[in-house]
């Protein structure tokens, strides 16, 4: 398993936002997040993929730890999270 530390992930809804999310791009079969440590695995996957992750990750406003996290990434985070909290209802 790969793993990405990410900011910005405050709860379930996010982790099921992030899951439904990378689940959604090839070569993905396998992600779980774990809230405590704001931590992302994924199966192993090639560099192309491994950089299409973090770049999804980003658009929803989870980037990875050491990269800008701007106020669009927080609203992206929120909005993200509120989405994932309505779709697990």
């Amino acid at each position: 398993m790969t793993t990405i530390n990410i900011l910005n992930l405050k709860c379930n809804g996010c982790a099921s936002t992030i899951k439904k999310g990378l689940l959604s791009l090839e070569g993905v079969n396998e992600v779980e997040v774990t809230l405590e440590n704001s931590e992302i695995k994924i199966n192993e996957v090639s560099e192309e993929i491994f950089i299409a992750v973090k770049e999804k990750l980003t658009k929803m406003g989870y980037p990875e730890v050491g990269d800008a996290n701007t106020m669009i990434h927080k609203a992206k985070s929120f909005v993200s999270c509120a989405s994932g909290k309505m779709s697990a209802e």
